[in-house]
């Protein structure tokens, strides 16, 4: 088969919307434990930002996919309506999802210079955002003169 020939990858993705986050239903197969440092980062984010990125929803199941801290702190925070992604898994592929997407962005690195060139690293000034630089800095996500 030549590339030509090869066909894409199949889109899972079967829509958007908005939904009450009371009414979406946690992943009895979620693995991941969102510690305080992580929660208060994300509020800090969603408060200075908004919402830039949809839960993921199945729509065979009902369940997240990937969202869950979200989806808390929208229910905390009393929003009636949050930006959903449906998409169309099998539970089995549904599984696989929801054990790699994490682990996959962790696997990225950070272009420290290209960081400090892009962005001057000019955080707002709160403790949100000066504990996220410092995680980012400690992990060694991003190492970059221009932050501390």
């Amino acid at each position: 088969m030549t590339s030509a020939e090869k066909p894409g990858w199949r889109n899972r993705i079967v829509g958007h919307g908005e939904e009450n986050p009371e009414q979406l239903l946690a992943n009895p197969l979620n693995w991941r434990i969102q510690p305080q440092n992580q929660q208060d980062a994300l509020g800090a984010v969603l408060d200075d930002v908004g919402w830039v990125h949809t839960v993921i929803v199945n729509q065979r199941t009902g369940f997240v996919v990937d969202g869950h801290l979200r989806v808390a702190m929208a229910i905390s925070h009393g929003d009636e309506a949050i930006p959903v992604t449906y998409v169309d898994l099998s539970e089995e592929e549904e599984a696989l999802v929801l054990v790699s997407l994490d682990p996959l962005g962790a696997l990225a690195t950070a272009d420290s210079e290209s960081l400090s060139e892009k962005s001057s690293c000019q955080l707002p000034d709160s403790s949100h955002w000066s504990t996220l630089a410092s995680w980012l800095k400690k992990s060694r996500r991003v190492v970059s003169p221009g932050c501390s």
